[in-house]
């Protein structure tokens, strides 16, 4: 399958304090938490192929973890859907 991404972010992991309120924000639904933790041992959002751009994410972080990019030209990336496990 293939997503298209129109932008993309680069977020402050280590400045991410792990409120989640990005994650309902984004309407491409390309950001999920990470299994990850930062510094002070916090769960932060990692980004999915897909991104719009659209800047929600930036407008909802209270500590001012994302920058927006918007690319010139479409970037088509090649995804492997997972089954989900119950």
């Amino acid at each position: 399958m293939s997503v298209v991404s129109r932008g993309t972010v680069r977020i402050a992991t280590e400045r991410c304090k792990g409120c989640e309120l990005c994650i309902p924000a984004c309407k491409p639904n390309v950001l999920r938490m990470s299994t990850r933790r930062n510094g002070q041992g916090l769960a932060y959002p990692e980004l999915l192929p897909g991104c719009t751009g659209c800047n929600a994410c930036l407008l909802v972080c209270p500590d001012f973890c994302f920058e927006v990019y918007h690319f010139d030209e479409p970037v088509i990336h090649d995804v492997v859907l997972r089954e989900s496990t119950r």
